[in-house]
């Protein structure tokens, strides 16, 4: 397995964190030993890498601490890798070698491909199957690429009504992002359908 995906804008910076390749399966492992992750498709796909820093990129840090995935979001399994994630900030979660997908407005995860061979061969024959959009559309909205470090955030979020007013789109710091879905995700996780919510914009 290779990371040579279409439209590479960004590759992982040198592996100064190879324990953490123990947590993966081997196909995974191997081909970040070759190119330790990567943003792909002019940056609506980004695989982490094996590093410290920066902490966008790393594996570590979606693993385990403060900006982990199983913090952000309690009620995923232990265990859960978040692998990748899409320029949305949605993540790809591997869970005994199985590929699932975390809505992260939302908080819930399905299964999308029985192993990460799979689901990078999937991407290849129908990238925009797999992620629910063409990509290269999406980094359209934000001029055309997606920067390093950078996720697309949509406001209000997709998971409501944008009204006549429509939906804007802004290239935001990673983390920042990843952090305002979880936030978003663990308001409305116990809400019903067709709730009327007003979201306040604090400075």
């Amino acid at each position: 397995m290779h990371l040579d995906l279409p439209h590479l804008t960004y590759s992982g910076p040198p592996i100064d964190d190879a324990a953490v390749l123990d947590r993966l399966p081997s196909g995974l492992r191997a081909a970040l030993m070759a190119r330790n992750g990567c943003l792909a498709y002019r940056g609506a796909l980004h695989v982490r890498g094996a590093c410290l820093d920066p902490p966008w990129h790393s594996l570590r840090s979606a693993i385990a601490g403060p900006q982990s995935f199983t913090t952000l979001y309690p009620d995923l399994p232990a265990g859960s890798v978040a692998f990748a994630e899409d320029a949305f900030g949605d993540q790809f979660l591997l869970r005994e070698d199985r590929v699932w997908h975390l809505t992260a407005e939302t908080g819930e995860i399905a299964e999308v491909a029985p192993s990460v061979e799979e689901f990078f061969d999937a991407l290849l024959v129908d990238v925009a199957g797999v992620l629910g959009y063409e990509p290269i559309r999406a980094v359209g909205l934000v001029g055309g690429e997606l920067g390093a470090g950078r996720l697309i955030s949509a406001y209000p979020p997709f998971v409501m009504d944008a009204g006549e007013a429509g939906r804007s789109f802004r290239a935001v710091d990673a983390l920042e992002v990843r952090a305002a879905l979880a936030a978003f995700a663990g308001q409305i996780r116990d809400l019903p359908d067709g709730t009327t919510v007003q979201i306040k914009v604090v400075p």
